[in-house]
This record gives structure tokens, C-alpha cells and sequence, in this order.
């Protein structure tokens, strides 16, 4: 029970973080997390390498911590799958967020939707799993009818829970992606 709890929450936890990168009309820095750029032969979080700050509502900012660095970040930001154009100033990069047209809209929500039934298919084999596991004791004479029926429902309660969450967070970032 407790296993596949832990299981359907880090389910929840991955569609939460996948939901923050597709962006919305506002700029957040959070767009800009899963970027990670070369510096001194590794691949290291933008995070770690500059200041990501939000100048107003459809611009971000980067500040480099090294001068050598403001290329190499400009260069991982336009290659990145965002499709951002950023523009350098000296040792700040400023990093516009074009407007979302209706056709755009459309399609990132389909794409939230996709997530979202990614995770609810997920947290289904999580108690499939789970509900297997039960029978399992059961035919082992571990835990008797009583026990099997109380756990089936427990499980399906944490279920319904966590696939309400994952509702709730489509509901959200669908309501934020139409949002002019």
C-alpha cells in the first residue's frame, strides 16, 4: 500500500514537472530549468552557471557569473526545443517569450492532455500492481477475504485520489494556456 502510494505520487511529481515547462503566455523561470549548458567539459544546469530572473511579464533575464560563459549560454537557449531568440547586452542576456498564437494554444493543450493521460495510465498500473500484489498474499494464505477486500479498497481511494490531483492539475495549466 504504502509503495504504491509513493509510487503514484512520484507519478504526480513528474507530470507537475513536466507541466512547468510548457510554457504559458508569462514568463517563469522555470522555463528555462531543464537547460544545461558545457562548461569546463561537463553539462551543467543553467541554474548553476548564471541568475535566471524575470524582468516583466514576457521577458526573462540571465546573468552569467563569467563573461566567457554569456555565448554558450545564448547558443544552449537557442538550440534549445523552446524556440527562444535571446537578446545579449553586455553580460546580461535578456530572453523574450513571443506571444502564444490560438493555434499554439490548441496545441500545448493537446500536449498537457497527453501528459496528463500518461500519468493517469501510469498511476493505473501502479494499482494493477498493487491490486496483484494482494491477490498474491491472498493465495498464499497470508491475509483472508476480509483483509483482501479492505486493501482492494484502500488502494482504490489512493488511486482515485492521486488520479483527482492529476485532474485538477490538467484543469490548471489548461485554464493558464488559454489565458490571453
Amino acid at each position: 500500500m504504502k509503495d504504491a502510494g509513493v509510487r503514484m505520487s512520484k507519478s504526480v511529481a513528474a507530470l507537475k514537472s513536466e507541466l512547468t515547462k510548457i510554457r504559458t503566455g508569462r514568463a517563469h523561470t522555470s522555463l528555462l530549468d531543464h537547460i544545461t549548458v558545457e562548461y569546463y567539459g561537463s553539462q551543467v544546469p543553467l541554474s548553476q552557471v548564471a541568475n535566471v530572473g524575470v524582468e516583466d511579464s514576457r521577458t526573462l533575464t540571465v546573468t552569467p557569473w563569467e563573461k566567457d560563459m554569456v555565448k554558450v549560454i545564448e547558443k544552449a537557449i537557442m538550440s534549445s526545443d523552446l524556440g527562444l531568440n535571446p537578446a545579449t547586452a553586455g553580460m546580461l542576456i535578456r530572453v523574450p517569450l513571443p506571444a502564444l498564437t490560438e493555434d499554439r494554444r490548441k496545441d500545448m493543450i493537446r500536449i498537457v492532455r497527453h501528459e496528463a493521460e500518461g500519468s493517469r495510465i501510469a498511476v493505473r498500473n501502479i494499482r494493477r500492481d498493487a491490486m496483484h500484489d494482494v491477490k498474491e498474499l491472498l493465495k498464499e494464505k497470508m491475509i483472508g477475504k476480509d483483509e483482501e477486500h479492505r486493501a482492494e479498497g484502500d488502494i482504490q481511494t489512493v488511486t482515485d485520489k492521486y488520479i483527482a490531483e492529476i485532474d485538477e492539475m490538467l484543469g490548471v495549466k489548461e485554464a493558464e494556456l488559454m489565458e490571453i
